[in-house]
């Protein structure tokens, strides 16, 4: 145990306590420098400073002092305890576990509540289930009487996947309460507590006694949408349909707008959403939304659901009733609503039939099809807008742009026609031009927050950064973007900039904005700790497993995916290419100098450096400043840490970029499995790091997740030329060439054939796939660099264009540069893709931005009948 305090010392301490728990930390300090003149070496009130100090942002000092104070009384479950928080506040989660579990080891008779409930809080957070089931049961025996004890003990088990003991948990608490109806203050955590247990049942397999359980308790219930939600929803498993379809029926009588709602009920009427519908399940659904329709005029849903599920002239009625309000009113959301539709073939032929109608009616009458009522005449712009983003939609490029053009031309105030059409030239080749679009449509509305956003996404498509971070600027405080978009979590912008900075070569710039997303989503993953006293404090005990559930699949997000991709990219370029050191590039500057210009150059170099340390540190200090007076009041705010490297060249000149490639590859393997991209970069690094049965090993899973892509093929052939070409091995790699030989035989395909046998056949059997052919070219130049002419005339032999992406045909363009190395071919090949693609810019189209001159000074000319500035004004 820690060394006795006299009264008056041991007050003080105490107060230490009650300082650092109200974050009077200057008091606390006061009073720790009181005791430490008399007790030098008290190691509970060393440890307790040390705490202190760490809240101030002095963490080397207060590392200091816990250690010191822990050295000083190693028995003291204080000086654990502190030990522990300090490794909490840092995120090392473990090493707080092991400090928490030293301080119970030292008092196993008299284990203090708040250590455990400490150790708890990191066992949830670190997913240690086990663990947390224990201690949470430890802290039920010391305490019972606290309801906290019980409901965690719960959860607990529910979290470990036994859910059945956490329902008896909580009938056992029932049983103590002295109170058959809570109290009104209760009232709330008590309901919630009873919706829970209900969500426990259900998930047990225990239909009937859940719903049995809800009905008895409906009256404690506060959440009474939620109490039918879930009736309806247990009805519906229990395949009582008659009665769910009334309480669904119910609940879109609340809200008739719900999607849920509306897919349930149909549901309880036989109808899945993953079945073929039959004649019979479409003629129930006419009847129920007929039905809907009547009841809920209004409502959204009850409309558009029906051109899902109708075809032909019943598809066409329904259609043509459906957009002519929103044509009416001029809802620029109406082509989010049907791009659902194209899905269907047939139904996008009527879709493009039914809105050509409309322009030709409108275009001659000024009335829609079969009436005589005149529309406003914003109603012939909102078709022509709609059809420009069909056609866009079919790709065909002159028609959206010749639509698009025509609705400026007519209403060139409207600020969603020159987005609409950056967007069309985007999707056409031409990023420059759409940038300019978007900027024009931002400058007509100067307070647009989404205007802005979509100019400054077009810009850093079109690789214009610097000019993007000036107007991300425009919508940040004090103009600081990069602080604030990164506090703002602003991630579609970072992974944007991430991208342009990629195409650029700027792989430590790349990797900075790459690497602050992963950032944002650790923070998410921390963010979660606060809530575990949080939402048990509060009894939202449905939402605190729901929030548990989803951190544990948050990692499998979109933004994440993308960033750990591409920052797995940039740090296979950077093993591939090296970076130079300063004093490679150095040599390399000096190479051609005399002494003497050699001399000047080193002292001009240490002059920039030695200001650069200077600005750097001056601004370090301002920034240090400024940040302590803004969070002066409440004493706690941390300053902003300063960036000492701003362009990333840290992160490119890293050790080993292949470790590093690693963290993301896991990440990836564990969170998106079902990806290709996963398994063709796991693959991509264990060639590099020679890991023979790892790199197989992501070849049969990307076999398994599509067995057709071409990048298939290009792994298995460079595989197995890498093992055909290896020397004899040894001793200890022999088992391994075995089993990689061995699967071979089983492999589709392959057998006992050359890798050329197997090319040629993969050839016959894809020769009307772009992607395919090309990709047989790399192989064949890859067994016989000898063939190369063969190798090129296989990609240039490719026919279809009707079905090629402008995408691939850029890929095979760099392929004819690189990996082919026939400048003449690529040269040829650019020529037949400008006039396929006229409006691209990478392939020099007669149309595009770079070759009319169209885009000067960040404006684009468009033929819309009047002035920019006067389309400003006339909005303003």
């Amino acid at each position: 145990m820690g060394t006795s305090l006299p009264p008056k010392e041991a007050n003080l301490f105490k107060l230490i306590v009650k300082s650092y728990e109200t974050k009077q930390y200057k008091k606390g300090l006061k009073a720790a420098d009181q005791i430490l003149k008399k007790f030098p070496e008290h190691g509970e009130t060393l440890a307790m400073k040390g705490l202190t100090l760490n809240c101030m942002d002095r963490k080397t000092e207060a590392y200091e002092l816990v250690r010191k104070g822990l050295k000083n009384d190693v028995k003291s479950h204080v000086c654990w305890h502190v030990y522990g928080l300090l490794y909490r506040s840092d995120r090392e989660y473990r090493e707080a576990i092991k400090c928490y579990r030293n301080a119970l080891r030292i008092d196993p008779e008299n284990k203090p509540i708040q250590i455990l409930r400490d150790l708890s809080l990191l066992q949830v957070q670190m997913r240690d289930l086990d663990g947390f089931v224990e201690t949470r049961r430890q802290l039920l025996t010391l305490k019972p009487n606290h309801r906290n004890n019980w409901i965690c003990f719960a959860i607990a088990q529910h979290l470990n996947s036994r859910a059945d003991i956490a329902v008896e948990i909580l009938q056992a608490y029932e049983g103590t309460l002295e109170e058959d109806f809570p109290p009104d203050n209760e009232r709330y955590e008590h309901s919630e507590m009873l919706l829970y247990k209900v969500s426990l049942l259900e998930e047990s397999g225990a239909l009937e006694k859940a719903l049995e359980e809800l009905r008895n308790k409906q009256a404690k219930i506060v959440d009474k949408l939620g109490v039918k939600e879930v009736t309806a929803g247990l009805l519906l498993k229990l395949n009582r349909f008659e009665e769910a379809e009334k309480g669904y029926r119910n609940l879109i009588e609340i809200c008739p707008d719900n999607t849920t709602y509306h897919e349930s009920l149909q549901k309880c009427i036989g109808i899945s959403q993953h079945d073929a519908r039959t004649e019979e399940d479409t003629a129930k659904l006419v009847l129920l939304y007929d039905d809907l329709r009547t009841k809920h005029p209004d409502s959204a849903v009850a409309k558009r659901m029906p051109l899902d599920f109708l075809e032909g002239d019943s598809f066409r009625r329904a259609l043509d009733k459906y957009i002519r309000p929103f044509l009416r009113k001029g809802v620029p959301s109406l082509f989010s609503a049907l791009r659902p539709l194209y899905s269907s073939s047939s139904r996008a032929i009527i879709l493009e039939e039914v809105i050509l109608e409309f322009e030709d009616s409108l275009r001659k009458t000024g009335c829609f099809p079969s009436s005589t009522e005149k529309e406003p005449p914003s109603a012939f712009m909102w078709i022509l807008y709609l059809l420009a983003q069909h056609f866009d939609r079919k790709r065909d490029v002159e028609r959206a742009v010749e639509k698009i053009d025509e609705a400026i031309k007519h209403t060139p105030t409207a600020i969603d026609l020159y987005l609409v059409k950056g967007r069309i030239l985007k999707h056409a080749g031409d990023p420059v031009a759409a940038a300019s679009l978007a900027d024009e449509a931002r400058t007509m509305d100067l307070a647009d927050r989404f205007v802005n956003s979509e100019c400054v996404k077009r810009m850093l498509q079109a690789d214009q950064v610097e000019l993007a971070e000036k107007t991300a600027a425009l919508f940040t405080k004090d103009g600081d973007q990069h602080n604030n978009l990164y506090d703002m979590q602003c991630m579609w912008y970072e992974l944007a900039s991430g991208d342009s900075h990629f195409r650029q070569g700027a792989l430590g710039k790349a990797l900075k904005k790459f690497v602050a997303v992963e950032k944002h989503y650790n923070d998410m993953t921390e963010d979660q700790f606060d809530f575990h006293t949080y939402c048990l404090r509060k009894m939202t005990l449905r939402a605190y497993v729901h929030m548990l559930r989803f951190q544990d699949r948050l990692h499998s997000f979109p933004f994440f995916y993308r960033a750990a991709c591409s920052a797995i990219r940039c740090y296979l370029c950077i093993y591939d290419s090296p970076p130079k050191t300063a004093v490679e590039e150095e040599e390399a500057v000096n190479a051609g100098l005399t002494p003497s210009e050699r001399k000047k150059l080193r002292q001009k170099s240490r002059k920039a450096e030695a200001r650069a340390k200077k600005e750097a540190e001056k601004a370090k200090e301002e920034e240090k400043a400024s940040n302590a007076s803004k969070g002066a009041k409440k004493g706690t705010q941390a300053p902003k840490p300063f960036d000492n490297d701003p362009d990333g060249e840290q992160l490119v000149h890293v050790e080993d970029p292949l470790g590093e490639a690693l963290k993301y590859l896991k990440l990836l393997q564990m969170h998106s499995p079902d990806s290709l991209e996963t398994h063709l970069l796991a693959f991509e690094i264990y060639m590099r790091r020679q890991k023979v049965l790892l790199a197989f090993q992501a070849i049969k899973r990307l076999i398994r997740v599509n067995s057709d892509h071409p990048d298939i093929h290009h792994c298995l052939c460079r595989f197995y030329n890498m093992v055909d070409n290896k020397p004899e091995p040894d001793s200890t790699d022999k088992l391994v060439w075995e089993v990689v030989a061995a699967e071979r035989s089983l492999l589709r395909d392959f057998g006992d054939r050359t890798l050329l046998e197997i090319n040629k056949d993969f050839l016959d059997c894809h020769t009307d796939s772009l992607l395919h052919r090309v990709v047989a070219a790399e192989v064949l130049q890859l067994l016989s660099p000898g063939e190369k002419d063969a190798s090129v005339k296989i990609v240039l032999d490719s026919s279809g264009e009707e079905k090629w992406e402008l995408k691939q045909c850029m890929t095979v363009h760099k392929k004819l540069q690189s990996v082919l190395d026939d400048p003449d071919a690529a040269e040829r090949w650019r020529a037949r893709c400008a006039q396929l693609f006229p409006y691209s810019t990478y392939f020099k189209g007669l149309k595009s931005s770079s070759m009319t001159g169209s885009v000067e000074s960040g404006t684009v000319a468009v033929d819309r009948g009047i002035d920019t500035h006067d389309a400003v004004n006339s909005t303003s």
